[in-house]
């Protein structure tokens, strides 16, 4: 039994949350087509659909937005979250965006032209769907072990350093006008990369010239499991683990809904100047001013307080335990999650959990749905619906390797007690999984469509 970590922390203000029954339940699912992004939030009891974003702020966040300077140009706020990207990251320039998304456009708007290929362990939704939208092929090389749901790899979010070589050798270098990594690794588990994996990932991409940007939302967390995973890193602070990181990058995306602790913001950083400023009047055109990027001057500096309180070591500490003793509850009821834990979510195996429910009927979305009926719990899905897609050449459906549910946990919401209840509801739909049935869909977009797609429950 995994002990529930004390938090480092008391609460000062609450927000009321409560369970509607079960009837209101199912009304409400019908009235979203099935799709839980569709629910309203007072709908929901336990909500872990995402932790981007719906974290609660620190005291000195709330007091820091207190002087943000509201200037078009130039206001202090943004030079206070310059200083901070500088400490933290350590690259020559960056502009500000109203997310994470944000900063993946403005990079594949200036970077990335048709038929070119961009390489990663694993994308995310909207860096698929920012490559996709461009014309380009988002491609995963993530190593094996990330597929093996009990491996107890300690780095699965690891690039397949002979696979990424091989693949640019294949496609030639020119075709690849920049290649990433996430950290950590959100579409497979939210699994760290290990830091001699990022060393062997630069040292390729740079053999051939391609430039290395990280998609670096989690990195704190990335970075706390180097310091507790990895020999030579054990007496390293996360912040000294964090400017290694960053130095072997030519650039970074980040979502600061993450690991900066604040409910909107993101940045893109880089050291190459030429592209900077193709990046510069890219934000203008779409954003804003290069000194606020979308954002109020309160949020800027929000960001700057909250990217150095992610990297506090007790903080880090109770949230990965916080979600390691999810995770070891849930295995301890017999529901198949993907191990080791990660930071920020416990991933449930739903093609594991629901084997009579085949690919093409989206036994994740099936999961999900149960769920919200059985106690109001959100999750959200990360297997067919989110990921499968025609193949570019063939027009043939690809299907993800594994179909998953993802239980985000927001940082700094909820307690044991609520973790409790997540568990409990699990049991539940375990006990009754034989008549749970498969979705199809009746409506859906041509990019990330599990945001906004329709399903109707098949008999």
């Amino acid at each position: 039994m995994t002990n529930h970590p004390p938090e480092p922390f008391r609460i000062k203000m609450v927000e009321p949350i409560s369970l509607i029954d079960r009837e209101e339940r199912e009304q409400a699912l019908r009235e979203a087509g099935y799709n839980v992004f569709g629910l309203k939030s007072n709908q929901i009891f336990i909500d872990l659909l995402t932790d981007s974003g719906t974290g609660a702020m620190s005291q000195e966040q709330w007091a820091g937005m207190m002087k943000g300077d509201e200037s078009y140009a130039g206001a202090r706020s943004y030079h206070r979250l310059a200083a901070a990207i500088d400490e933290i990251f350590g690259f020559d320039y960056f502009v500000p965006t109203h997310q994470g998304r944000a900063a993946e456009n403005i990079l594949c708007a200036v970077a990335l032209q048709k038929g070119q290929y961009v390489p990663s362990n694993m994308h995310f939704d909207t860096t698929e769907g920012n490559i996709r939208a461009r014309g380009g092929r988002p491609t995963n090389l993530v190593i094996q072990e990330a597929f093996k749901g009990a491996d107890p790899h300690p780095f699965k979010g690891n690039m397949d350093l002979e696979k990424l070589q091989d693949f640019i050798k294949e496609i030639g270098p020119k075709q690849i006008p920049f290649g990433m990594i996430t950290i950590t690794n959100n579409a497979g588990g939210g699994q760290p990369v290990s830091m001699e994996n990022l060393r062997q990932v630069a040292s390729i991409y740079h053999e051939h010239e391609i430039p290395f940007i990280i998609d670096a939302c989690r990195f704190a967390e990335n970075a706390f499991f180097i310091k507790l995973r990895e020999e030579g890193y054990e007496d390293k602070s996360p912040l000294e683990i964090a400017r290694e990181i960053f130095s072997l990058a030519d650039g970074a995306t980040m979502s600061a809904k993450k690991d900066a602790l604040v409910n909107i913001g993101g940045f893109l950083a880089l050291n190459d100047k030429k592209l900077y400023q193709r990046v510069s009047n890219e934000l203008i055109l779409r954003e804003g001013f290069i000194t606020y990027g979308g954002l109020a001057g309160r949020d800027l500096d929000a960001i700057a307080i909250g990217l150095r309180e992610g990297l506090n070591e007790e903080y880090l500490m109770y949230r990965l335990k916080q979600t390691a003793y999810l995770a070891g509850e849930l295995k301890s009821a017999g529901i198949p999650i993907l191990e080791p834990p990660g930071g920020h979510a416990v991933y449930i195996d739903a093609g594991k959990l629901l084997p009579h429910i085949p690919q093409p009927k989206f036994p994740g979305q099936a999961l999900v749905a149960a769920l919200y009926i059985e106690g109001g719990v959100r999750g959200v899905e990360l297997g067919s619906v989110a990921f499968a897609h025609p193949d570019p050449d063939t027009g043939e459906m690809v299907y993800p390797e594994m179909e998953l549910v993802r239980l985000a946990i927001p940082r700094r919401s909820y307690t044991q007690s609520h973790l409790d209840y997540v568990v409990d509801v699990f049991k539940k739909v375990a006990q009754g999984k034989k008549e749970i049935s498969g979705f199809k869909i009746t409506y859906q977009p041509e990019l990330m469509r599990h945001f906004t797609a329709q399903f109707k429950p098949l008999p």
